[in-house]
């Protein structure tokens, strides 16, 4: 297996002899066990768990590759190997998923072996993004570049792993979700995931953790509890050991709908802090606690790049450069550089989709530009953080030349989408060419920026994998005697002030459902105070004059 050669200030996780060793050996055994499939010595029921541990679903047309980025991190080469393999393996193109992951939709089973290489040639795989496990940790996509930054939360430690013991066996580690922030700006979804971790600083400036638990969508959507408001950095592992280790002996298994740490903590209450209060106590908490040296080690791989001592400067006064830059660049904690969000949102796409040339262009931006490096938001757009703001201008010209400079990010047409009944195999309902029509109605960008800050999340089943529950305007596609009906909410958020939506009203037929939009949209403004957001006007004014505007019998 060839050794990846890391850019010199990437701050993604390199692999050791160790780690490389152990993927050669499982992407061995899976290479017996897909010849095993495909010889008809398995069946696909024997076949299913094996295959969910490296990544790999059974598709409504395909099997689909889940690609784990750990934390949302990426270099340059291993874009471009994603790039490499959207063209040689799938149909050219790979889907950015909420989880800060990347899904390939066309996948040939005969060719996963080889497909499980290539990834491990650049220090990546598929384990972990499926089956009994922690999923993906999800990170801030400016960290380490934000000004509003308290905590770097790209050194914070992992508590556990794929090999933890009581992960295999856990309830609901069949999809249990991190989120790691160290902002007090919420950029990714804690409160809505089963544990949420924020660094912070005491008054003394020691570094702790706030932790959230509880948080998650699908069936039972609920916003998550806080359990500690400061957990010292000595004491993180430790806690979270202890959460896993009482849900892990008191989570519901009989039922999988069930079987996650959101039910016991809602069934628990205050409870549950006091068990994992006692079962702390229990531990060898000397056995949790970080040696210094190692928290040290890790900082200085998660080190700043070696930044330019640089002076902010005013932007070029381009107009469509400036409409660019209006939605796409953002401040920077050092002077002279900007973080540049690149939407892939363009009207009338998929939300999410990056063709493989798209890949391979910004792998070489990322180089010119910044460092080497590219992060993966979990609302499916991609990040260069660290760009000089004197080259902007040039970076813009190459995004565009791309279709990669629609300036719409945390507009109407920036849509949070699941793939939906075109691909998976559980969905009810079509996502994807909702978003597209939506899109296309929303299309204007004077219209879209008179509407300011709006998000639109759409799921095409109960699974609420386009995060519907906590979206401004959210969609849920279902199943209704044959027929796709969209039940919509209104009124989420998955910010600081984290809300689950609530349900308007009747359903809207496929045909209806952008109209719906208009009419929630043109409510919206007619209500709306000087420079409020859609979701401040519904709060402030309820659900009644939306419906009224929507179900209203002429």
């Amino acid at each position: 297996m060839n050794a990846t050669v890391i850019p010199p200030f990437a701050r993604t996780y390199r692999y050791d002899a160790i780690d490389r060793e152990f993927l050669a050996e499982r992407i061995a055994e899976f290479r017996g066990q897909v010849a095993r499939r495909l010889a008809g010595d398995l069946t696909e029921d024997e076949f299913k768990p094996l295959r969910l541990m490296n990544g790999l679903y059974l598709q409504l047309h395909a099997y689909m590759l889940r690609v784990a980025i750990p934390y949302g991190v990426l270099n340059a080469p291993q874009l471009r190997q994603l790039a490499m393999i959207a063209r040689r393996w799938d149909r050219g193109f790979g889907h950015f998923t909420t989880r800060q992951n990347i899904q390939f939709n066309w996948t040939k089973l005969e060719d996963v072996p080889e497909m499980l290489e290539a990834l491990a040639e650049v220090d990546m795989h598929a384990i972990q993004t499926s089956g009994n496990c922690i999923r993906n940790v999800t990170t801030d996509e400016y960290a380490g570049a934000s000004p509003d930054e308290v905590v770097d939360p790209a050194s914070m430690p992992r508590s556990c792993g794929s090999g933890r013991p009581c992960t295999r066996s856990s309830p609901g580690c069949r999809a249990s979700s991190f989120a790691i922030t160290g902002s007090p700006s919420d950029r990714v979804a804690s409160l809505v995931h089963d544990i949420g971790v924020a660094a912070k600083r005491n008054a003394e400036g020691e570094v702790g953790f706030e932790i959230h638990v509880g948080g998650g969508l699908g069936r039972t959507p609920l916003i998550g509890r806080r359990l500690y408001d400061f957990v010292p950095e000595a004491e993180f592992l430790g806690r979270m050991e202890a959460i896993l280790r009482v849900y892990n002996a008191l989570g519901e298994r009989d039922n999988i709908y069930k079987a996650r740490i959101k039910i016991l903590v809602r069934d628990l209450g205050e409870e549950f802090r006091a068990l994992v209060d006692a079962e702390y106590d229990r531990m060898p908490q000397q056995a949790y606690r970080l040696d210094p040296e190692i928290v040290a080690a890790i900082a200085a791989h998660f080190a700043p790049p070696p930044f330019a001592r640089l002076e902010d400067r005013p932007l070029p006064q381009d107009p469509a450069f400036a409409a660019w830059a209006r939605a796409s660049v953002r401040p920077h904690k050092q002077p002279g550089y900007a973080s540049v969000t690149i939407s892939l949102k363009p009207i009338g796409g998929i939300p999410g989709d990056a063709s493989a040339s798209q890949m391979e262009a910004v792998a070489d931006l990322a180089e010119r530009h910044s460092f080497g490096e590219i992060r993966v938001s979990h609302v499916q757009n991609l990040v260069l953080p660290h760009v000089r703001q004197e080259d902007l201008h040039a970076l813009w010209q190459g995004l565009a030349a791309h279709g990669l400079a629609t300036p719409n990010i945390g507009l109407i047409s920036d849509i949070i989408a699941c793939p939906g009944m075109d691909y998976c195999a559980l969905a009810t309902a079509r996502s994807i060419p909702v978003a597209q029509r939506i899109s296309e109605r929303f299309a204007d960008l004077d219209r879209q920026h008179d509407i300011g800050e709006c998000f639109i999340n759409i799921s095409g089943c109960i699974n609420a994998c386009g995060h519907h529950h906590v979206a401004h305007i959210g969609i849920l596609g279902v199943d209704k005697r044959g027929e796709e009906v969209y039940q919509v909410t209104l009124g989420g958020s998955a910010t600081n002030d984290a809300a689950i939506g609530e349900l308007i009203g009747p359903a809207f037929g496929y045909d209806d459902i952008v109209d719906a939009i208009e009419t929630i949209i043109r409510t919206h403004i007619a209500h709306r105070a000087p420079g409020e957001r859609f979701v401040d006007t519904y709060r402030r004014i309820g659900a009644a004059p939306f419906k009224e505007a929507l179900y209203a019998v002429a």
